[in-house]
């Protein structure tokens, strides 16, 4: 039997690959420390679980609207426009089974054959994944650590073609933690209403930020028409099993994202929907503890890692990962991330899982409990330093140039 041409062109997810394998290790004897997926250990909060069993015990068990139940669509929106600083419409806001889709929905909708869509690399691998799928050419932007994981406008501008149909952005970022700046945004707002381009901002994390600002490029002159925002309840809300995300869309794109809802999957657990408008309208305090541990982790694995020769780490600013540059110690992202599985039992992602400017680096996400971070640590320290002392290769000039920095910045 044949399979369709496009399907060669769909990629995946290496975290869940990578997850597989070292469940497969344990399942051997060994014992693995888990560094690899990029989802909140913390359980769901009480309250939103409680709604949860409400909600089938008063029979919301039947098809919801497509574009979802008015009472989250209404929330959503309230909630958009306290954190963003930009009036929502409910009638913007529409609900899928996850933010994953929000992705499919809007380069289905937006780019085909001979497009091209700007994604940032490294990025989250399903944008060039969706990309390549639809016909479109994925064009990467680079985000590099001598940038503090942030684009560059200028180099934004360099790539724009009469051909780019949309720019991806991502902040808080998967996998470096980078968040973008107001001065940031701002540029790349002009460059969008210039071009007259679409962007889609995945502000998945956008409530897991440690210093500064979360800005969103919607609320900037001239953006609310032309940006698709990508959010959901996975990371905030502990929620990821729930599959409940949504996007707040201009109003010229919600009627053509409602109709691949309908054609794809009807509509999103009614039940769970309830259960969300809960998640935002009730008690927050589970959020902002989440978000001190994981603050807390943070400098914890941010300062271990530093520690160790030929590993320079800067503190991210957002999201729950770090993205180090392993250079100095001999070793690529993807020899170290399978050694550090196979040899020690600590499984973490190549930075090439998303995308060619990581492959100098490791995704590691801090998801996890201070005592198994501080275990992967004292596990790494001798790994590294056996892989450095067989390595005498001069250290990258990237690596170089953080060294020089000192004190890695946030």
């Amino acid at each position: 039997m044949r399979l369709a041409d496009r399907m060669s062109r769909l990629g995946t997810e290496p975290a869940f690959e990578a997850a597989a394998r070292a469940r497969a290790l344990e399942a051997t004897g060994r014992h693995v420390i888990h560094l690899e997926i990029g989802e909140p250990d913390f359980d769901t909060p009480a309250n939103i679980i409680e709604a949860e069993k409400r909600a089938l015990d008063a029979g919301w068990t039947h098809y919801p609207p497509a574009p979802g139940l008015p009472q989250l669509r209404e929330a959503i929106a309230a909630d958009s426009t306290a954190r963003r600083g930009v009036s929502v419409s409910p009638s913007q806001v529409v609900v899928a089974p996850g933010a994953k889709p929000i992705m499919f929905y809007s380069i289905l909708a937006l780019a085909q054959e001979g497009d091209e869509v700007i994604y940032p690399d490294p990025g989250f691998p399903i944008y060039e994944s969706m990309a390549r799928f639809v016909g479109a050419t994925p064009v990467p932007i680079p985000i590099r650590q001598a940038n503090d994981f942030r684009l560059d406008p200028d180099e934004l501008v360099r790539l724009v073609s009469p051909r780019t149909r949309l720019i991806i952005l991502n902040s808080p970022a998967n996998p470096t933690g980078g968040v973008l700046t107001r001065e940031d945004l701002i540029r790349i707002a002009e460059v969008a209403r210039e071009r007259d381009i679409p962007v889609l901002a995945d502000e998945i994390y956008g409530r897991i930020v440690y210093e500064g600002e979360h800005v969103s490029i919607t609320a900037l002159p001239g953006m609310p028409d032309r940006t698709i925002i990508l959010d959901g309840f996975s990371k905030t809300y502990a929620m990821t099993g729930w599959r409940m995300g949504y996007a707040i869309l201009p109003e010229w794109l919600v009627e053509p994202v409602t109709r691949l809802v309908i054609n794809s999957v009807s509509g999103t657990s009614a039940h769970q929907q309830v259960a969300a408008a809960e998640a935002l309208n009730g008690p927050q305090d589970a959020v902002a503890e989440m978000v001190e541990e994981f603050r807390a982790r943070r400098d914890l694995i941010v300062d271990g890692l530093n520690s160790i020769p030929g590993v320079t780490c800067l503190r991210p600013n957002g999201a729950f990962y770090v993205f180090p540059d392993i250079s100095g110690t001999g070793l690529t992202g993807p020899q170290a991330a399978e050694r550090l599985l196979d040899e020690i039992g600590v499984s973490v992602l190549s930075g090439t899982a998303f995308g060619q400017v990581g492959a100098n680096h490791l995704r590691i996400s801090y998801a996890n409990s201070q005592a198994n971070i501080e275990m992967a640590l004292e596990r790494m320290r001798p790994f590294f330093a056996r892989a450095r002392a067989q390595d005498h290769r001069p250290p990258s000039t990237e690596s170089r140039a953080v060294a020089r920095q000192g004190e890695p910045r946030g």
